[in-house]
């Protein structure tokens, strides 16, 4: 809350942050205890503090796009080891340098995408990745060269990493709980762009198509790029033919080659459903 929009009389909890800093230095107020609660890191780390990371997690990334007037987004997944085409000779394998085609069309796609979102001000189908290298790059990459804005959703892992240098740094967030970071990613899904990728890219997949199958979800455009890869990882009809899915929950999602097929699908939508 800005101060300026405060209705009440009372001090804001910023003030007293900074006076603390000035108290005079005792044992009593080096205790712990005499911390003030929300700026205590190891009273908010407690085990019995999760509700309420979990709370705070969902509410500063809500908050800050909430402020940025942002409506609608347009979710990019994908592996984090496909290799932009100029890189492609560093690719660990000969599979991984072909599909870097699916870097250059994750590109092309946000970068046509995110020139349309300037057009609303920035308001609608602003791309989201999860902010790290790959297809994530490709897209944030793709937005930054038109000229927009773009999201990218990091989360804390053992290895080393960095976002992507592409993303909007105010639009730019940390995450601790997987849990949370996926409702991000669709809660405010105008459609879902899924390209070739690992255990992470099909968490995400199947996660996001069981939402909307269940019903939890309303349909969206979900197209997965890439017919080759998909179905030789996956064997949808297999799924079906058993009865562990519908047939027609094979319409849930529509295969693309190109950034151009996956737009005129988007744009064909309103009339499609």
């Amino acid at each position: 809350m800005k101060d300026d929009a405060r209705k009440h009389p009372f001090r804001d909890s910023q003030q007293d942050v900074r006076a603390i800093r000035d108290i005079p230095d005792t044992p009593q107020t080096r205790a712990p205890a005499y911390r003030l609660a929300f700026n205590d890191n190891d009273f908010m780390c407690r085990e019995e503090l999760r509700p309420v990371r979990l709370q705070l997690e969902l509410l500063k990334p809500q908050l800050v796009m909430d402020e940025r007037g942002i409506e609608s987004t347009i979710v990019l997944f994908g592996g984090a080891r496909i290799p932009a085409p100029e890189n492609k000779a560093t690719a660990r394998t000969q599979t991984l340098a072909d599909l870097s085609k699916y870097y250059a069309e994750a590109q092309k796609f946000a970068f046509i995408m995110t020139e349309r979102s300037i057009a609303s001000y920035g308001r609608e189908n602003v791309i989201v990745t999860g902010g790290g290298p790959g297809v994530m790059e490709a897209g944030n990459r793709g937005a930054h060269e038109a000229g927009g804005q773009s999201i990218g959703l990091n989360i804390v892992l053992p290895h080393e990493q960095a976002p992507n240098e592409y993303v909007t740094p105010d639009l730019c967030f940390n995450f601790h709980y997987f849990a949370i970071r996926k409702m991000h990613f669709l809660m405010r899904a105008a459609a879902i762009c899924v390209f070739p990728g690992g255990f992470g890219t099909l968490d995400e997949l199947f996660e996001s198509l069981t939402l909307i199958q269940s019903g939890r979800m309303k349909r969206v455009p979900f197209l997965l790029f890439g017919r080759e890869f998909w179905e030789n990882i996956i064997n949808w009809e297999a799924l079906a033919d058993a009865g562990t899915i519908a047939a027609e929950d094979l319409h849930l999602f529509r295969f693309v080659e190109t950034a151009e097929e996956a737009i005129e699908i988007i744009d064909a939508w309103p009339k499609a459903c």
